[in-house]
């Protein structure tokens, strides 16, 4: 009996991790520029008040004939939210590198990458320089060691995967208020839309009537001053 509930926990916390789909791996190669003015940015969506784990492996760099590094990878992780929060920033990251933030705001996380030419390069003759970044981004649940959880806390395989489950399931019901929210807000604004627009019918209406009404009373002023009419 308990072999098949564990079952049914793990199958339903697989169900309901693919639905969520928070795991966002990329594999790519930079070119340096001595003033890049363009970033690789990579874009996730994550609820207010997430963890977010950026894991970045970068490929070595070229060193001059001195010893000096002639490049280095820069990071940053930004959000689109209109407050525009920086969370961190990190220059010269090598190997493999976990970088850590809590979301502030409701919005795309994006994980800025800048491959810049070091001042001592141009003292060497050189080719272009690029590197190999390998990306990962884990937001919320995925984000959780619950192996370190579990032996800290001497927790059953059952008890992991029930812990999993609580924080898909608070996912999934984060998201869809977000979406609640979001429908209220086009609801709102279709309907105060719906009002300015039939405002704007009655007062065009409102002055159509009295032009009509002024060009009557014109053409009937007009017409007595040329005794046209009694």
């Amino acid at each position: 009996m308990l072999k098949r509930c564990m079952s049914f926990v793990a199958v339903a916390v697989i169900g309901l991790s693919s639905l969520v789909g928070r795991v966002e791996g990329v594999k790519f190669e930079m070119t340096a520029r001595a003033y890049p003015e363009t970033s690789e940015f990579i874009w996730n969506f994550a609820n207010a008040h997430t963890l977010v784990i950026v894991t970045a492996n970068v490929s070595p760099g070229t060193s001059s004939p001195a010893g000096g590094q002639l490049d280095r990878i820069d990071v940053e992780i930004v959000d689109g939210s209109h407050k525009g929060n920086v969370y961190l920033a990190k220059k010269n990251i090598k190997g493999e590198t976990r970088l850590a933030i809590t979301t502030h705001e409701m919005a795309e996380v994006g994980v800025c990458l800048r491959h810049t030419l070091e001042p001592s390069s141009s003292s060497f003759s050189h080719g272009e320089l690029t590197r190999i970044i390998d990306l990962d981004v884990d937001i919320g649940s995925d984000a959780v060691d619950y192996n370190a959880i579990a032996n800290q806390e001497s927790l059953s395989i059952l008890e992991v995967e029930m812990l999993k489950l609580e924080g898909v399931v608070k996912e999934i019901s984060d998201e869809m208020d977000y979406l609640k929210r979001r429908e209220e807000r086009m609801r709102d604004t279709n309907e105060s839309t719906n009002a300015r627009v039939q405002n704007f019918a009655i007062f065009t209406i409102i002055v159509l009537i009295a032009l009509g009404v002024w060009q009557i009373l014109h053409l009937r002023s007009f017409f007595k001053r040329k005794y046209l009419i009694d």
